[in-house]
């Protein structure tokens, strides 16, 4: 499989084209940080593995939880996205 090396300012550049090429390809996407670290993008199909990694998160691990939890108790704000996005 092949995997594209961007740097970040081409993520930046057009973020939801980048992703939905991602998406539609398949192939993942490595973006370098300009400290020279690298992060993985890839996409994933919705399907039932990923309840279950939800649903393992939840079982095994307190913090993810908590930060459910957290988030379950916060007020809700409608999402607007900003001019320019």
């Amino acid at each position: 499989m092949d995997i594209e090396l961007i740097p970040l300012s081409q993520l930046q550049t057009d973020p939801q084209s980048l992703l939905s090429e991602c998406c539609d390809s398949g192939r993942p996407i490595v973006v370098e940080l300009p400290d020279h670290r690298l992060v993985a993008i890839q996409s994933i199909e919705p399907d039932d593995s990923n309840d279950s990694l939800v649903s393992e998160l939840l079982e095994s691990n307190p913090s993810f939880r908590a930060l459910v939890e957290k988030s379950k108790a916060s007020p809700r704000r409608e999402f607007t996205s900003r001019k320019g996005d």
